[in-house]
């Protein structure tokens, strides 16, 4: 008894937690087809100006592949009206931050102000969307920034490649295929001319979704400047977002690669999965925690705490507007290899796909999902990305309120189902990701 009124507690608890994170927006557009979402949110003096634009490393030419990486950069270089070199003096003198970000699918920027300032940060966003300065100066700049950037991230850090070699290997067709930060080679061929013309084409304001979050005092006011600094930007020739269809996977892929950086190999396996805006792309992220969130979780008791098998592995489901990619991973420790870590892991993915959790396992996951809710909207700056998210890429912005309902009408006998379509050796790469080999002993 003492027990179930305590998971009483627990469940009215999380309830209550839920109904308290209740993110209420009101949205509209442009007539130059610019979406905005206002948020008021007056438990703090501050607030975020935000854009999303729905252009990310898939809409690149393949042959100048980094280009919406290298404007995560370039766009923070000035304006007609922002010197160069001005623009984060701006931010933080007037006691702001701002950063920016790139996906396959789109680049967010965003700069975080205490309220009095609004108006400041509605003016320098709508600067970088109608005033950029894109020159050769600039270019030239950012272009040894971001092959410092490669160089440190990816290059000459252990294990940093893993991911662009699941890409390359998983898609054929679809611009996943390669890594959103891009070959340096490819940006350091193209003329000025080719990205004024990318900026031209992705960086409209029918392109884009503008967030305002926050303590925003007058709503009317807010509106009056969003009209004032964005209502004459010139829209843009609509974007059609292409689609890339990939064959099913049906035979086991097995590829190589020799990571320099590294002394031990590292067991990878991955699966395409599909559109992260599906069902079964939610069922796939609570299989991964399922399988690795946490010391309790079933592929770290088993491999890393009982049998000592690995000093690390895990599972996550990557996903993406139009597929995902469901990833496995783990270091080997002692004589064991990474074949033997696929062994021991199959054996747990086909539990999955063969028996039904238990109403406890169950109400642990649903438990941690609800938590995960309330920590992604615990601020500002998480709710005002997640707002831009559900629009641009989801194309329904109240999925913020209530897409934890869908992760609570999963059940056992869907995540079994799956397991079961997904998750099976012929539908997946194997990727032997291994130290350089001394050729000099050959």
């Amino acid at each position: 008894m003492k027990n179930s009124l305590m998971a009483l507690g627990a469940t009215l608890l999380l309830g209550s937690l839920s109904s308290a994170q209740k993110v209420a927006f009101e949205e509209y557009n442009l007539d130059n087809g610019l979406h905005v979402i206002l948020h008021n949110d007056a438990s703090a003096p501050v607030v975020i100006t935000s854009v999303m634009y729905h252009v990310g490393s898939k809409n690149e030419n393949p042959d100048r592949t980094g280009f919406a990486h290298f404007f995560e950069h370039l766009l923070f270089e000035g304006t007609e009206n922002i010197k160069r070199g001005e623009w984060f003096k701006i931010v933080t003198s007037n006691g702001g931050v701002n950063n920016a970000n790139t996906s396959e699918d789109r680049t967010y920027y965003y700069e975080v102000f205490p309220s009095n300032n609004l108006e400041l940060g509605l003016w320098m966003e709508s600067e970088r969307m109608l005033h950029p300065v894109i020159n050769k100066i600039g270019v030239d700049t950012q272009n040894e920034v971001v092959k410092e950037e490669k160089r440190l991230r990816v290059d000459n850090q252990p294990y940093g490649n893993i991911l662009a070699q699941v890409k390359k290997n998983l898609f054929v067709n679809h611009p996943y295929r390669w890594a959103t930060i891009g070959s340096m080679e490819h940006l350091d061929a193209a003329k000025l001319e080719e990205f004024q013309a990318f900026n031209k084409k992705f960086y409209i304001p029918n392109n884009a979704v503008l967030i305002v979050a926050g303590d925003l005092n007058d709503i009317a006011k807010t509106k009056e400047w969003i009209n004032k600094y964005y209502g004459s930007i010139p829209k843009g020739t609509p974007i059609e977002q292409k689609t890339f269809v990939e064959q099913p996977i049906t035979k086991t892929i097995n590829a190589t690669y020799e990571d320099p950086n590294i002394q031990k190999e590292m067991m990878v396996a991955a699966y395409r999965t599909p559109s992260m805006k599906t069902r079964d792309a939610r069922v796939l992220d609570m299989i991964s925690t399922i399988l690795s969130e946490g010391k309790s979780s079933k592929l770290y008791k088993k491999i890393v705490d009982d049998k000592k098998m690995a000093l690390q592995v895990g599972a996550f489901n990557l996903s993406q507007e139009d597929y995902g990619m469901y990833i496995l991973y783990g270091l080997p420790q002692g004589t064991n290899t990474s074949k033997d870590l696929i062994k021991e892991i199959d054996e747990e993915i086909v539990k999955l796909q063969t028996q039904l959790l238990s109403e406890k396992e169950m109400q642990k996951l649903l438990n941690i999902y609800e938590n995960n809710y309330v920590n992604q909207n615990a601020s500002i700056e998480g709710i005002a990305e997640n707002l831009a998210s559900y629009y641009l890429l989801y194309g329904d912005v109240n999925l913020i309120n209530t897409e934890m309902d869908i992760y609570r009408s999963i059940t056992a006998k869907e995540i079994k189902e799956i397991a079961l379509k997904y998750l099976n050796p012929n539908q997946r790469l194997i990727l032997d990701y291994s130290p350089t080999k001394d050729k000099s002993k050959n």
